[in-house]
């Protein structure tokens, strides 16, 4: 008979690493733009990350808002992931609670500068500041359009400001489709580049 101390049998005792966590390898195929992966990730992670956001926000609304933008962010940083450094679940989560905390200082902030605000009447809006900023950014457009070659502004032109797609635009330029795509390509960069968007 076995003794006090024995009362249960023993569980047997696995040998050898422990077993591969399946979220590991979906990340992988996640950083490779796998959209079924993503979607088993999501189905895998969805519920811990809500769980966390949710206690840190204590908002449903805005707790679901965030969780989105958590797995918005998971797509796009995949191959970010280093399984070498810790697992998927983790870093998703880690993720998950930087992103809380940051809804929760934007929030704050939006707060504060509401209760700050003179509500009590005035203008809706400084209409000759936002004239003065909309005429300095056209300004500003013009001026680093006329950086591009010409068949670099005529292909931008053609494409985003009067909506052809890329292969109406090598139709009106009797070109190869892919030439405009490097055209559109470079173009783009180029302007990026003179209004000092960063990526």
């Amino acid at each position: 008979m076995p003794g006090p101390e024995q009362g249960r049998p023993e569980e047997p005792r696995e040998s050898g690493p422990p077993a591969a966590d399946p979220v590991e390898s979906l990340m992988a195929r996640v950083a490779r733009g796998d959209e079924d992966a993503f979607a088993a990730v999501y189905d895998a992670l969805s519920g811990p990350v809500f769980g966390l956001v949710r206690r840190v926000l204590r908002d449903p609304v805005r707790s679901e808002e965030v969780t989105q933008e958590v797995f918005l962010q998971v797509w796009q940083k995949a191959p970010n992931f280093d399984a070498a450094r810790g697992r998927a679940k983790t870093w998703v989560l880690t993720l998950a609670h930087r992103r809380a905390v940051d809804a929760v200082r934007h929030d704050q902030a939006a707060a504060d500068r509401d209760a700050r605000y003179d509500w009590s009447g005035g203008p809706a809006y400084d209409q000759v500041a936002d004239e003065v900023t909309v005429r300095l950014e056209h300004e500003q457009v013009r001026r680093c359009l006329g950086t591009l070659t010409d068949l670099q502004r005529e292909a931008v032109g053609l494409a985003y400001y009067q909506g052809h797609t890329y292969a109406q635009v090598a139709a009106i330029l009797d070109a190869n489709p892919a030439t405009v795509k490097t055209r559109l390509r470079d173009g783009l960069i180029r302007l990026r580049d003179c209004l000092g968007v960063t990526a």
